[in-house]
């Protein structure tokens, strides 16, 4: 599997924007020295294969959030605000104002980021369901960013949630299978 050059961009954004210019610039520093492959100019085009992607995950955690796993959910959200923002590649999403239509698209967002895995999403009743399925790789980080990203994209389209992982990748299961219980905003 490869992300494509569009997360890590969208990483670089998020992460300038929280701690400044100049922390990212060395931390790509020190990430060059570890791995050449980013030594090199990432654009949004750029495959980043899966090993290389999950060194930088684990480099991020470990720089910028000081380990804790926790925080790619985190991580998850500010993507989304960034992605769905006036300014993001994706702020069209926001236009619609039918629920079920705004949680029909977000799979989209998925085949943006990644070239291998599908993303399936429908509602039933106030809950929102999430599936990714044709995952190989089995890394945290997809989980909880996931698991950010959508319940911040709910929030943007006016909808609190409260998520619930049903099936876990990291966990041994096939697909990562979350529910989103859409609360009153």
């Amino acid at each position: 599997m490869n992300m494509k050059g569009t997360v890590f961009i969208t990483g670089k954004n998020t992460l300038t924007a929280v701690f400044g210019e100049e922390r990212w610039n060395s931390f790509m520093a020190n990430l060059a020295e570890k791995d050449k492959f980013f030594s090199k100019m990432i654009m949004s085009v750029t495959p980043i294969p899966e090993d290389k992607f999950i060194l930088f995950l684990d480099e991020m955690c470990k720089e910028f959030f000081n380990n804790d796993r926790m925080q790619y959910m985190t991580f998850g959200k500010q993507a989304a605000q960034y992605a769905l923002s006036s300014e993001g590649p994706y702020k069209s999403y926001l236009l619609t104002k039918d629920i079920k239509q705004y949680i029909a698209v977000l799979p989209r967002i998925w085949s943006t980021y990644c070239d291998e895995g599908i993303g399936t999403t429908w509602i039933e009743n106030n809950i929102v369901h999430m599936k990714i399925t044709g995952l190989k790789i089995k890394h945290i980080y997809f989980e909880y960013l996931v698991m950010g990203f959508f319940q911040k994209a709910l929030k943007m389209f006016g909808k609190k949630s409260v998520a619930k992982k049903v099936r876990s990748i990291s966990s041994g299961d096939d697909d990562i299978y979350f529910q989103f219980e859409l609360k009153d905003s």
